[in-house]
């Protein structure tokens, strides 16, 4: 009996492990495809008469004596001036990832530590802000920032994504707190701690793992926005996606499709990093979060 159970429990570890790496294969494989063909020019990787072109890079061959060339990121980055995407995207993160959890963490706290009714009516209707389409909420914002002359620049575009990121900030982060025990607070208290005081040397601390999921939440939120950005946003300071679409609309210039796959690959791969780094700090936060106590 003992051998037999030994024997299912293997075979089960095995099908699990094979599982999980077919599915991270599948799961990467759309970034390593766009990657690889990356270095390729655009008759190799769209290929239609022969798509193992992609792999071979037969055409890149031709004209550049190699299968791969950088082309696609000169054109991008060069050409094209995507470094000045990345520098907005960047900016735009930064602050709505700063206001969102300085906001969040200070409305969070006090809403979890209020024993007043309208608590639980203020998150509900931060909750159904929350789940109306972005989109309907910016067209608001257009006549205001048309006849106040703001509409284009980055500070606009800032101000709408926080206020669209705000209630989920504030609900995820209430959470958090409502997990982390009172007695926190009355015991530095007693020790001579103001609210204040308690908040940013006792509760905070313990804190960190929440803050940081959360802030990444509202970055991801921040750097795949299109809808807002590219409403908001005029031509030159366009943050990467909308930068990225403008470069699939003009596909009828030759290369420019090229500069699109090459700016993907550009945009994704700080994720994949960022992910890397705090994955620790994003685990434990998932976890105290979904564990009451």
């Amino acid at each position: 009996m003992a051998a037999a159970s030994e024997k299912r429990s293997v075979g089960l570890r095995l099908f699990l492990n094979s599982f999980v790496v077919v599915w991270l294969i599948i799961a990467a494989f759309p970034f390593l495809w766009t990657l690889w063909g990356s270095f390729k020019v655009e008759l190799d990787f769209f290929s239609i008469a022969d798509w193992t072109n992609a792999l071979t890079g037969h055409r890149t061959q031709e004209v550049y004596n190699s299968p791969f060339t950088g082309t696609g990121y000169h054109g991008a980055w060069v050409q094209e001036e995507f470094w000045r995407a990345v520098i907005n995207t960047t900016i735009v993160c930064f602050c709505v990832v700063c206001t969102s959890l300085t906001i969040g963490t200070l409305g969070g706290y006090a809403l979890s530590r209020s024993g007043y009714r309208y608590t639980f009516w203020l998150l509900i209707t931060a909750l159904i802000f929350r789940a109306i389409p972005p989109i309907t909420l910016v067209s608001g914002y257009m006549l205001p920032l048309f006849e106040w002359n703001l509409w284009g620049i980055l500070p606009t575009s800032i101000v709408v994504l926080v206020a669209i990121n705000q209630p989920f900030t504030l609900w995820m982060l209430h959470s958090f707190f409502q997990n982390i025990p009172k007695d926190l607070d009355e015991s530095a208290k007693v020790d001579g701690c103001t609210q204040f005081e308690a908040f940013r040397f006792v509760i905070i601390p313990v804190m960190w793992p929440g803050v940081i999921t959360t802030g990444l939440f509202s970055f991801l939120l921040a750097y795949n926005d299109f809808a807002v950005t590219s409403m908001l946003l005029a031509e030159e300071n366009r943050t990467m996606i909308p930068e990225i679409a403008a470069f699939l609309g003009t596909t009828y210039t030759e290369g420019n499709v090229m500069f699109a796959v090459s700016a993907v690959v550009s945009a994704t791969a700080p994720l994949f990093v960022l992910v890397l780094l705090f994955q620790r700090q994003i685990v434990s936060g998932l976890t105290a979060g979904a564990v009451k106590g």
